[in-house]
């Protein structure tokens, strides 16, 4: 698979050979990948860094050259809960504190192969501050947009990387709508919600998850605010599939706030479009996305999964992160957003289960 594989989902048109646009230039569409990403477990080569060495399953020409930090190789590990084993995927322990590091370093090698220097981007945090560290890594110059009530040591962060920070007025919506303004003049815009790159990185965590089990999850429960993570694990799921001929397709879970939940408000209307959902404030900063730009594709996979969208109430997100902590592991108020769904329903789900632990406490306050 290569960028010739990727078209706008409106009108076909292919990703340019040249030029890193974040949107189609015909119709304004939105990029994304066409087909089943390939896997290959003969290819995967483990003397390159970090997520690299499934560099194979990315389709980069030859001379794309990786961009790491050591992230991914993160640990799986078996917790007794609920009456349960559950086994946690700590993607807080990445190099920057989050999941967006599989991302992040798969679309800082593609700006730096296409000689990209300068680069913006826009986050409730944590994929500014791991943008700005791959950044950094590659050479690029990073403006991190972010609202004003982004968590403080998340912010911090992203200045200690080099990058600049840009806060903005107002909701994450507005962020969004401030930096497309900027992207709009022609500065490279790395973008996790437009750009369809990370989606390969993020589907790295499918892979190490079937090494570490030995078999695949029959349930994988993840936050999601753009999705981007679960429907990157979900066709990295599907890859494997078709590579180990493996019959089990995981139950996808995603994981939203109740304050702000389109995913699971259009996933309640069977698909279609529901009244338009409130960006209310949420101790989950980092799923409090009004308009998930990849909504479709991310409820086609939670459905073709059999799985479900499920939003948490504000007065259970702190005690699920008190919980986690309690077992070892402390991760910010959105991570914890899938200990309050266990709490619900794991009866009803099937083994092995897999949580997903996006993101460190340490960048919360």
């Amino acid at each position: 698979m290569t960028n010739t594989d990727i078209f706008c989902i409106n009108c076909k048109t292919a990703y340019p050979t040249d030029g890193v646009p974040y949107q189609c230039p015909i119709c304004g569409g939105l990029f994304d990948y066409v087909g089943v990403f390939h896997f290959d477990s003969a290819e995967v080569d483990r003397s390159l860094p970090g997520i690299w060495r499934y560099r194979n399953t990315f389709s980069f020409p030859p001379d794309v050259e990786p961009v790491s930090l050591g992230e991914g190789n993160t640990p799986l590990i078996w917790v007794n809960a609920f009456g349960r084993r559950v086994a946690c995927k700590c993607e807080f322990i990445n190099p920057s504190g989050s999941f967006k590091d599989r991302g992040s370093a798969v679309i800082a090698a593609w700006l730096k192969w296409h000689g990209v220097t300068e680069a913006v981007e826009d986050s409730s945090g944590n994929a500014g501050a791991s943008f700005a560290a791959y950044a950094a890594r590659a050479g690029i110059k990073a403006r991190i947009y972010v609202p004003y009530s982004a968590s403080g040591p998340k912010r911090r962060q992203i200045e200690a990387y080099g990058a600049e920070l840009i806060p903005i007025s107002g909701s994450r919506f507005d962020v969004s709508e401030a930096i497309r303004k900027v992207a709009e003049t022609g500065e490279a815009y790395a973008s996790h919600a437009y750009l369809p790159f990370n989606l390969p990185g993020y589907a790295t965590a499918a892979y190490e998850i079937l090494e570490q089990m030995g078999e695949m999850p029959g349930t994988v429960v993840v936050p999601a605010g753009q999705g981007g993570m679960l429907l990157g694990l979900a066709r990295g799921f599907d890859a494997l599939r078709i590579d180990s001929k493996i019959l089990v397709k995981p139950k996808m879970i995603g994981v939203q706030a109740h304050a702000c939940a389109p995913l699971w408000a259009k996933y309640l209307a069977g698909g279609n479009e529901p009244d338009p959902v409130q960006e209310n404030q949420s101790l989950a900063e980092g799923v409090r996305v009004r308009n998930p730009l990849r909504k479709d594709a991310v409820l086609t996979a939670v459905t073709a999964s059999g799985g479900a969208m499920f939003a948490v109430e504000e007065n259970e997100i702190l005690p699920a992160r008190d919980a986690l902590a309690g077992l070892g592991f402390f991760v910010e108020p959105t991570s914890a957003i899938v200990w309050a769904v266990l709490a619900r329903m794991i009866e009803e789900l099937p083994d092995p289960v897999v949580v997903i632990l996006t993101g460190s406490g340490l960048k919360y306050e």
